[in-house]
């Protein structure tokens, strides 16, 4: 059983592979309670990002990338234009279809780990499937899988302040793979990590988009983002830059 969705189990997609996200013409602008505006996030951003893609979302300060990553991961939605994700209309979803639909779509990575402290490992890790009703049998089952994908098969007792930095967010990329997500994002992945671990985990990303996993990054750092394939640099609420590039490895410490 592979922890992998099943289009992404067979490996790194090839040129022309489907759209996984789509945003057309995307603007997202913030109201004061007078409805006078406040600010303009997303300025009518134009973006694909396919199967196997291996994304880096960069900018200044203010220039729009988290607002882009709340868009793409269905926390926020868009003010105008059209957001398709895994071939689905979101912009049409009603609260509740959309909370189900990200949580079968889409893996979260956070800064922060936000692991449950009370929760051993292995719990932790059940917690979305808790959430969408899945049986104690399987989600056991799915939990051990992933955290053994990401080589914690042998803490599944242990809390989360037991853990180093490392274990705790190699624990979040497990909890974010056990849906068996389309699409994982991360927002700044290895901040709270020393440059070690951050380059760990980083290879950890290498190996999941190495077996068909659609990643995409927000950092501000240009050594992540050099293990991307591709970097996105937002500006003003807009797409200023979208290259392909031939990844680079981090220096050994």
């Amino acid at each position: 059983m592979s922890i992998l969705p099943l289009d992404a189990a067979a490996g790194p997609a090839r040129g022309g592979a489907a759209p996984v996200a789509e945003l057309v013409g995307v603007r997202k602008t913030y109201y004061k309670p007078d409805g006078s505006v406040m600010v303009e996030a997303l300025r009518g951003v134009d973006l694909v990002i396919r199967g196997n893609d291996y994304v880096a979302i960069m900018g200044a300060s203010g220039s729009g990338k988290s607002t882009m990553m709340n868009v793409l991961g269905c926390l926020d939605r868009p003010t105008g234009g059209a957001f398709l994700l895994a071939g689905r209309d979101v912009v049409t979803m009603d609260d509740e279809e959309l909370s189900r639909f990200r949580g079968r779509t889409i893996g979260f990575i956070f800064q922060a780990f936000n692991l449950i402290p009370q929760l051993t490992v292995e719990e932790n890790v059940e917690v979305p499937l808790f959430y969408q009703g899945v049986h104690k049998h399987e989600r056991r089952q799915r939990a051990v899988e992933a955290l053994r994908l990401v080589g914690l098969g042998d803490r599944l007792g242990h809390r989360p302040r037991e853990l180093s930095g490392g274990q705790q967010q190699r624990t979040a990329i497990a909890r974010a793979l056990v849906t068996r997500p389309v699409v994982l994002l991360a927002d700044e992945p290895t901040g709270n990590l020393d440059s070690a671990t951050g380059k760990a985990i980083l290879e950890t990303f290498d190996s999941l988009h190495a077996q068909g996993m659609t990643l995409i990054m927000v950092t501000h750092d240009d050594t992540v983002a050099a293990r991307c394939h591709r970097v996105v640099r937002l500006r003003d609420g807009m797409v200023e830059t979208d290259v392909i590039q031939t990844p680079r490895a981090m220096s050994p410490q």
